[in-house]
């Protein structure tokens, strides 16, 4: 039933785009497995319509938005962009200045909350949601469970994020499951570490909140019968990145704990070590491995989160910081969360390219981060610091993994691609906009408001201009005026911003129906930098086939000149695609403007390519 409204939704998807009478759009060819593109966005900013944007405004003040501003309408809208899973960021009940006491819940010290609103990754309760979120926050979890059930309805997917390194400084389950202790209930506090302790110790020291920088105020220097410079938590806890001082640098995750997952201070590990041969092996037989170990008592109890959202409807998680806790835990949990949900989508958030393969295939991870490579290669392109001589090698190191690289231009950590920080203008991502979505088997992921070029100029408070800020009550400008009211209808934006979210609707609804794209890659960049006059590193090429589908993908980087030439596909392409001589018509897909003949004779391929600034072809050769 749910590949069923998948492919329908994907059908009006179609329709709907095709129906624009300045719209061209590929046909509803998608045959499973088909790409993944994921749409990033926080239901605190989604549907807030408020454009006061006061510096360390109140809820009040700046406005929140709420689960029910993902109306049908607006959930259609993010389908018809092209996506197929959302990802709720900052959903579990993390700490915030705001007084809920009415509903049972403490009220947070403004000494370990970062911001106003509070960040999402320091989570207070991971059996409730954000009370912020709710039009009646008595029942949040009901109006957070409806929002889940009218995703799917409209053939999308729900991811929210597991943050397994760490947890607010005061952490309070009140929502327990019967029989489900918390976070450090447990906890011998007279130790440093003990294996199924929760969290590391500093005995016999009290917690200090960190010395201010900069001038820097809680709540920007509002009063408040907390914001004393004190915080109670004695003995004091490591704090979430490691910090094993009691007062932590203002730097550092102050307002987290780490979770001990059975790592000694000196490194070692308390455990069972998973046998080497256990990369090649399924999630079933990971999960009935750990079903004969004893394991720490931090990995059962992020199991049971981890279960509990999936019995919710959630179909899979983000994970923050995945490489920050072993890869053991990792093989523990997502074995079990397989073996509930098979499909389940479990991406993790990693910066270490050496762990890569570890987190993957002793980790059962299904997606990683491609931050560090394709990303800062893409960023340093856009930003006329690198060449796209630089792809080549990043594709090629990760060319047995490539399907489990989740690509993106911005997240929440990111800035954003039209801030002066960035580059400026959002256009000038839009050649690595469609070799991020194209290149390869990965998933593409949006971050809401990139599709219409926000800026993230705020000054929110403790979040700074360049990143929409993820710790305050603040509008995003650009994406209010598409939101247009109610109505998520673009009737606020801009030509300019109209015809950027085109633009990303064609791409991502491309690659959905793009068989070859689930297929195989061959860069073609580097023959034609050899042999091709006016082809230079501003330019990237390459193809991507299977049996149903054959493309040409070649974009411009140059945000100022054309570039005009005769593209090359060498002899060992010509001799894969079982090419005889003669001429063959291409048509551009995305935007159905250009058309040109591959011309083959002797065993070589020409193309006349003609790339305006900033420009993409990709061209389709039929079968």
């Amino acid at each position: 039933m749910k590949k069923l409204l998948f492919l329908l939704s994907a059908v009006c998807a179609s329709m709907l785009y095709s129906c624009d009478n300045n719209s061209t759009a590929p046909e509803p060819t998608m045959e499973e497995p088909h790409k993944i593109v994921v749409y990033q966005v926080f239901p605190r900013l989604f549907g807030n319509t408020n454009t006061t944007n006061k510096p360390w405004g109140t809820l009040e003040e700046n406005g929140v938005g709420k689960f029910n501003d993902f109306t049908d309408k607006a959930l259609q809208e993010i389908r018809d962009l092209g996506v197929t899973h959302i990802w709720y960021t900052g959903v579990p009940h993390h700490a915030v200045i705001r007084d809920y006491t009415a509903y049972g819940i403490s009220n947070d010290d403004p000494d370990v909350v970062k911001g106003r609103a509070g960040s999402p990754y320091a989570v207070k309760d991971y059996y409730q949601v954000n009370p912020d979120l709710a039009v009646d926050p008595a029942n949040r979890m009901q109006e957070f469970e409806a929002l889940i059930a009218r995703t799917h309805q409209h053939g999308m997917k729900v991811v929210i994020d597991i943050v397994p390194n760490h947890v607010a400084r005061r952490y309070e389950g009140l929502n327990n499951p019967m029989g489900v202790l918390d976070f450090g209930a447990e906890d011998d506090t007279s130790v440093e570490y003990q294996r199924d302790n929760n969290f590391y110790y500093i005995p016999g020291e009290p917690f200090k909140v960190p010395a201010p920088l900069d001038g820097y105020k809680p709540i920007g220097g509002e009063q408040h019968p907390l914001a004393d410079g004190k915080f109670d938590e004695n003995p004091a806890k490591w704090t979430g990145n490691g910090s094993r001082d009691p007062q932590p640098h203002f730097y550092d995750w102050y307002e987290t704990v780490k979770v001990n997952y059975g790592v000694k201070p000196d490194g070692s590990k308390d455990f069972s070590a998973l046998p080497a041969e256990f990369e090649g092996e399924d999630f079933q037989s990971h999960y009935k491995y750990w079903k004969d170990q004893e394991v720490p008592s931090s990995w059962k109890k992020f199991k049971d989160i981890a279960l509990f959202w999936i019995d919710k409807g959630v179909d899979g998680f983000r994970y923050d910081m995945a490489e920050m806790v072993p890869v053991e835990f990792w093989s523990y949990m997502n074995s079990a969360i397989k073996m509930k949900n098979p499909e389940a989508f479990l991406l993790a958030e990693i910066y270490n390219p050496k762990a890569y393969r570890d987190y993957i295939h002793l980790g059962k991870m299904d997606y990683l981060y491609d931050k560090v490579e394709l990303y800062d290669t893409l960023k340093n392109i856009i930003q006329g610091k690198g060449s796209t001589d630089n792809i080549i090698p990043i594709q090629a190191g990760l060319a047995d993994i490539g399907r489990h690289m989740l690509h993106f231009l911005e997240n929440h950590d990111e800035q954003r691609i039209a801030s002066p920080e960035f580059a400026g203008k959002a256009e000038k991502a839009k050649p690595a906009a469609v070799i991020s979505s194209t290149i390869d088997q990965g998933p593409m992921m949006i971050y809401f408001g990139q599709e219409v070029g926000e800026p993230g100029e705020e000054d929110a408070g403790f979040g700074k201009p360049s990143r929409t800020s993820i710790f305050d009550y603040i509008g995003v400008p650009n994406h209010q005026k598409w939101m247009n009211g109610v109505e998520f209808d673009g009737g606020q934006l801009s030509e300019e911003e109209k015809a950027l979210r085109d633009f990303y609707r064609r791409l991502l609804n491309l690659t959905l129906n793009s068989p070859a794209l689930m297929g195989e890659y061959q860069e073609i960049h580097s023959h034609n930098r050899q042999h091709t006059e006016w082809y230079n590193d501003k330019v990237f090429s390459y193809v991507r086939w299977s049996d149903q589908q054959r493309l040409l993908v070649v974009s411009n980087f140059d945000a100022t000149d054309t570039f005009g030439f005769e593209l090359e596909i060498p002899n060992e392409l010509i001799l894969v695609w079982k090419l005889s001589g003669g001429s063959f018509d291409l048509e551009e897909k995305l935007y159905g403007k250009h058309k040109t003949k591959l011309e083959i004779e002797d065993g070589k391929g020409r193309l006349r390519v003609d790339l305006a600034p900033l420009e993409s072809w990709i061209l389709e050769l039929p079968i």
